[in-house]
């Protein structure tokens, strides 16, 4: 029976495959976690498997205009925010976004890590928005343009 196969990721796989990262405009930001989807050569979906240590939060509260995005607990404690609201959170609990979603955010409340399976679309145009921050991303073709909410200008078309 063969061992490896490309669209098969072994346990033993996904931990050598962990990484840490964060999101840099929150300083409690810290998670260390893998691109499931990616390496199984999923493209019109995600699925990364993550970790957040005690204390420390997912990215940014933030919402998405056009991919849905979800999250499923696999143990640990937390708090999720969503639309302004905090919620505790733990294994066995699933949060789903679609859009255009409400903002929302994760914390590790808890004394474990909290591991979750986050997921959702991969569209080759999305729209965010950082309502704290007052900025909205917008990534189109592999590039990342962010703005100030306070930039954008009513549309107003040209008389002709």
């Amino acid at each position: 029976m063969a061992e490896q196969h490309p669209l098969l990721v072994k346990a033993e796989q996904i931990a050598a495959n962990l990484h840490s990262f964060s999101h840099p405009w929150n300083p409690n930001s810290e998670l260390t976690g893998t691109q499931l989807g990616k390496t199984v050569g999923l493209q019109r979906t995600g699925v990364n498997f993550i970790r957040v240590p005690p204390g420390k939060e997912s990215f940014i509260y933030h919402s998405h205009h056009r991919e849905e995005e979800w999250i499923y607990i696999l143990s640990g404690r937390g708090v999720a925010e969503i639309d302004g609201t905090e919620l505790e959170v733990g294994a066995g609990d699933f949060m789903g976004f679609p859009t255009p979603s409400v903002a929302h955010h994760l914390k590790n409340t808890g004394d474990e890590d909290l591991v979750y399976l986050a997921g959702g679309e991969n569209l080759d145009i999305e729209i965010a928005e950082f309502p704290r921050l007052k900025k909205r991303m917008i990534r189109r073709e592999g590039a990342i343009d962010i703005y100030d909410f306070a930039d954008a200008k009513p549309f107003e078309p040209l008389d002709t």
